[in-house]
């Protein structure tokens, strides 16, 4: 349920960049705000709002993706604060802050999160303030509302730094999977070409993945063998991470 908006504090928000993976394509989910300026790029941004007071900074990140998305228990991982003075200084957005809150002036600190979520499992729904919920190709946006940006590549940094010391990136992929596919996803995030000796080799050296008879079908080349996770395996990395797996 959604609470009153006098629960809300006008101070603290929290922000978060959900990534989502489609066999090709890095891509991050954005919500479309109620359109009151002709800059496209002015409408799009993070979801987001003001916290509640009554509800710690997870649960606010939770409750936010799923009044403006519809997703629900995915992952999530903070990624800081951010809080400078002219955040809130765009022309388009004060005029979109003045429909939406009680003191639109307040200088407001946010706390950013970023998500990993497997696109075929989603079905984001916009709601709230928001007018649609899509996938856009990351390496696409150059511009977003506030500093939405700014957060949108400290994520993406973040991410490219922890998926080489645990195997965070598992978590944007099927069930079943290549590792030809496994190689495309992490070369999405890293964005570069990897060397397909040389990643096999680290990523099975892992003893994360365990082979499934089952292969491709319907494929001009030689069918490829799918894969799934040792959960077991994969859960004792999560926790603790690896070395050495670095590209």
């Amino acid at each position: 349920m959604i609470k009153k908006k006098q629960q809300l504090n006008p101070y603290i928000s929290v922000d978060c960049v959900i990534f989502g993976f489609d066999s090709d394509r890095l891509k991050v989910l954005l919500i479309e705000r109620e359109d009151h300026s002709l800059n496209t790029e002015s409408t799009l941004a993070l979801p987001g709002d003001l916290i509640n007071n009554e509800e710690n900074l997870n649960e606010s990140a939770n409750r936010v993706l799923k009044e403006l998305t519809g997703l629900k228990n995915i992952y999530l991982k903070q990624i800081g604060a951010f809080g400078d003075l002219n955040r809130i200084s765009k022309k388009d957005d004060k005029a979109w802050l003045q429909t939406v809150r009680t003191n639109p002036e307040a200088r407001v600190i946010t706390i950013a999160y970023y998500s990993l979520v497997k696109i075929s499992d989603s079905n984001p729904k916009a709601s709230s303030f928001a007018t649609s919920a899509k996938w856009y190709n990351v390496e696409e946006i150059k511009a977003l509302a506030f500093d939405h940006y700014d957060i949108l590549r400290a994520a993406l940094s973040q991410l490219r730094n922890e998926i080489i010391h645990q195997p965070v990136g598992f978590n944007l992929m099927p069930k079943m999977f290549t590792l030809g596919q496994l190689q495309k996803m992490y070369e999405a995030i890293l964005n570069k070409k990897l060397d397909k000796r040389n990643f096999r080799r680290k990523i099975l050296k892992l003893n994360i993945l365990d082979a499934t008879q089952e292969k491709e079908t319907g494929v001009s080349h030689k069918p490829a063998q799918y894969f799934v996770f040792n959960k077991k395996n994969y859960n004792s990395l999560a926790d603790t991470g690896f070395n050495n797996f670095g590209f």
